[in-house]
């Protein structure tokens, strides 16, 4: 992910609900007072406070949180349909705050798509129709936004089903449309909040592989909201990790799992199996290291690569009780991990680095 720059950067924002946010936000900025002496004295409710992250162009960046985290007001902001109380929102280094209002609905109809747990779709039209309804807002020709569509409807696997109506479907069909139409404009930033929360979890975990596919194919720059580790964890590239308004983490899955940040994390990590985070490269030790203690490297080893997960390394290794080759994207070698590596990262989870 790390070659390309940030596409959204989110620095110190607050946002405070109430008619005197701004004075509550002082007293906590100056005087420390608490999210209860903010709500007794200035009427006030802290939703974010002075979150900074950034995403990088083409990563899937999840927030998690409980309910009442402030996740889905952070995400909210990326396209200001809330202000923030203080702080800054930039897409592509613009600040979104300085837009007026005919580039900031330029920003909302053409750079980014919304999909939200509730689907939203419009009942009686149909399928084909509630995918092109972005593109009718713009002012597209019909032809031209029917064969947008259809083309979408292919990429999620909807083909055949362009001429049902919406209330037909399945939730996890009508999930499907949802993010049809927030990609039929081919925006360059999609924000999901919850998307699949609403699905029984074999339709959810069937989404989010399709979703994950998807992503490598189109390369959206994505800030996606859940309340489940277990998806943030299959889904993201990096984590944030939300509570009462504060982000706690920030991290590759590997690391939020390997090495939480507290206890509040470490309790959620609990029912995270290593097996599903631990790279290859977080574990293996240099070809040179490897060659110091066993002179000779046998030329009949099974490879595998740097970002391949614990559980599949085990897997090879079954076949042959050799040590694994490791070599990176562009196929050179870079490292070994030998039984006795994979034995300490099951039992250990590595180091996290």
């Amino acid at each position: 992910m790390g070659s390309l720059g940030s596409a959204i950067k989110i620095e110190n924002v607050w946002k405070v609900f109430g008619n005197n946010s701004n004075e509550a936000l002082d007293a906590i900025q100056n005087h420390g007072i608490s999210k209860t002496e903010a709500l007794e004295k200035y009427n006030s409710v802290i939703g974010v406070s002075d979150v900074s992250f950034d995403v990088k162009q083409g990563e899937i960046f999840c927030v998690m949180g409980l309910s009442g985290s402030g996740k889905s007001t952070l995400v909210r902001h990326i396209n200001r349909l809330l202000e923030p109380t203080s702080g800054k929102i930039l897409i592509n280094d613009q600040d979104v705050m300085e837009l007026d209002r005919e580039n900031l609905q330029e920003l909302r109809n053409k750079k980014i798509g919304m999909v939200f747990q509730n689907f939203a779709l419009m009942p009686h039209r149909s399928v084909v129709d509630n995918i092109a309804m972005p593109l009718e807002i713009r002012g597209v020709s019909k032809n031209d936004r029917l064969d947008a569509a259809n083309k979408i409807l292919e990429i999620v696997e909807l083909q055949g089903w362009g001429n049902k109506f919406a209330h037909e479907l399945s939730g996890g069909m009508q999930q499907r449309v949802g993010l049809a139409r927030a990609l039929a404009a081919d925006p360059e930033f999609l924000l999901m909040d919850e998307p699949f929360s609403a699905l029984d979890p074999l339709i959810r975990r069937q989404l989010q592989t399709e979703f994950i596919k998807l992503s490598k194919q189109m390369k959206k720059t994505t800030v996606f909201i859940t309340h489940d580790l277990d998806e943030a964890v299959r889904v993201g590239h990096r984590i944030a990790i939300m509570r009462d308004g504060k982000v706690i983490q920030i991290g590759t899955p590997e690391q939020i799992v390997v090495s939480p940040a507290d206890d509040y994390v470490a309790d959620f990590v609990k029912g995270i199996s290593r097996l599903k985070v631990v790279q290859a490269k977080s574990i293996m030790q240099t070809i040179q290291e490897y060659q110091s203690k066993n002179s000779v490297l046998s030329d009949d080893l099974e490879t595998v690569y740097e970002h391949d997960l614990l559980s599949k390394l085990i897997e090879v290794s079954k076949s042959k009780q050799k040590p694994l080759l490791v070599k990176d994207e562009n196929k050179k070698p870079v490292g070994i991990i030998t039984q006795s590596d994979l034995l300490k990262a099951v039992v250990e989870g590595g180091d996290g680095e």
